[in-house]
């Protein structure tokens, strides 16, 4: 078959990588609209169930991943001055650019082609392809081409965020919350090399007008953002994009959604697809399991005739297992806008309801109330397994009570 893959990201490149592993007679190219050595974002994280599955896939690539990633277990939230610790399950971080570097390299050692500074501008600029893959990102141009029929939809976060960079090498997860005279502000950051770290930084819209954000140039914006981070950079500076001169990169997030993952031959992948919430790291993994989760379906294609079926079949597979990390990714975020609901209360007690921020049932009960019930669940086996059955039952109930209470008219 002759594939087309728009797009240079990790999604793109894997599924190339994958597709020629299961068949080398495959003709395939990798189209990526920016020059070489171009990428965008720092670090990206990934978790050790991923890293067996990729070692599962092709041991090759996953082997360079994992020897050009770091490592960590558990992490730390500053609270203004006071400071509280988690030790969590172990996680891995890995540049966003070295990770594209080894699956690009590993791509054209099989084969493929990869064609940087090549604009697809649609469909038909590909006139040829057995089978189009729209790896493009949450702004994917060949979705927007059809998105009537592909039933897009895009919703916009209330917060706004910005992704940078830092010299402070972190060696744990770490959050900061500052609070400011506009209202919070806080970052999640983690090291991702022996020289850099990520520093996702978020507030809320007022928050972010209120300090001035929406009207600073690109250095003022880092600059003041250092200062009131200072505790945790140590006097390390803040790193933003290297392409952008005027203007910061401030963001609300685009949660994106389809109906159909397919259209005729075109298919969806990664961001394109589906976007799922920054504030639980699991990107690039699912971007990654798309492609898993394509090839696997094109294997049992064997030829073009049997596209659609094997379309069709990736579709209803990967739906199906996205449902609960989308939810997860849903709580994370509402979590977020909310955060002055949980501030108040001691360090440890919010750090232990940031990491329940995925429960139904956490935005329904107050959170001092809601920390003793979980600590207390937490020691009876019994018990947790009754609020895991219960727990999304009661949320649902208590959400259409307030409803119906909203409905009733006052007299």
């Amino acid at each position: 078959m002759k594939i087309d893959c728009v797009g240079g990201g990790p999604a793109s490149l894997y599924l190339a990588v994958l597709a020629k592993l299961q068949d080398p007679a495959h003709e395939i190219t990798v189209h990526e609209r920016h020059a070489a050595g171009t990428t965008y974002g720092w670090g990206v994280t990934y978790w050790p169930d991923l890293l067996r599955d990729l070692y599962a896939h092709d041991p090759e690539s996953a082997r360079l991943i994992e020897a050009g990633s770091v490592s960590w277990r558990g992490g730390f939230a500053y609270v203004g001055d006071r400071t509280t610790a988690h030790d969590g399950d172990p996680g891995h971080a890995i540049g966003r650019h070295r990770m594209r570097m080894i699956l690009a390299d590993r791509a054209r050692s099989l084969g493929v082609r990869i064609e940087f500074g090549k604009e697809i501008g649609g469909r038909a600029d590909l006139p040829d392809a057995d089978l189009v893959v729209a790896g493009d990102g949450a702004h994917s141009g060949l979705r927007t081409e059809h998105a009537e029929q592909f039933g897009t939809r895009v919703g916009t976060g209330a917060n706004r965020f910005i992704w940078l960079g830092t010299t402070r090498v972190l060696t744990a997860f770490t959050f900061a919350f500052v609070e400011t005279g506009h209202g919070w502000i806080w970052c999640y950051a983690y090291g991702f090399s022996s020289e850099h770290s990520t520093c996702v930084v978020e507030c809320s819209a007022a928050t972010w007008e209120g300090l001035g954000f929406d009207r600073l140039g690109n250095e003022d914006c880092l600059r003041l953002l250092e200062k009131l981070f200072a505790g945790l950079l140590d006097g390390h500076p803040l790193l933003g994009r290297t392409d952008i001169e005027s203007h910061a990169q401030w963001q609300a997030f685009p949660t994106v959604t389809n109906e159909a993952w397919s259209y005729g031959n075109l298919a969806l992948i990664g961001d394109a697809a589906h976007t799922t919430h920054y504030s639980i790291g699991a990107g690039t993994t699912l971007a990654l399991r798309d492609a898993m989760g394509l090839a696997r379906a094109l294997e049992s294609a064997a030829g073009p005739a049997r596209i659609p079926a094997a379309l069709a079949a990736y579709e209803r597979d990967r739906k199906q297992a996205l449902l609960s990390v989308q939810s997860a990714a849903r709580h994370s975020a509402q979590w977020y806008e909310n955060l002055p609901r949980y501030m108040g209360l001691e360090p440890h007690q919010m750090f232990a309801l940031l990491g329940q921020r995925h429960s139904p049932l956490l935005p329904h009960v107050p959170p001092q109330l809601y920390f003793h019930l979980d600590q207390a669940v937490g020691r009876l086996q019994a018990l947790r397994w009754l609020k895991q059955r219960l727990g999304p039952r009661l949320a649902r109930t208590l959400q259409s009570r307030r409803g119906a209470e909203r409905s009733v008219p006052r007299s």
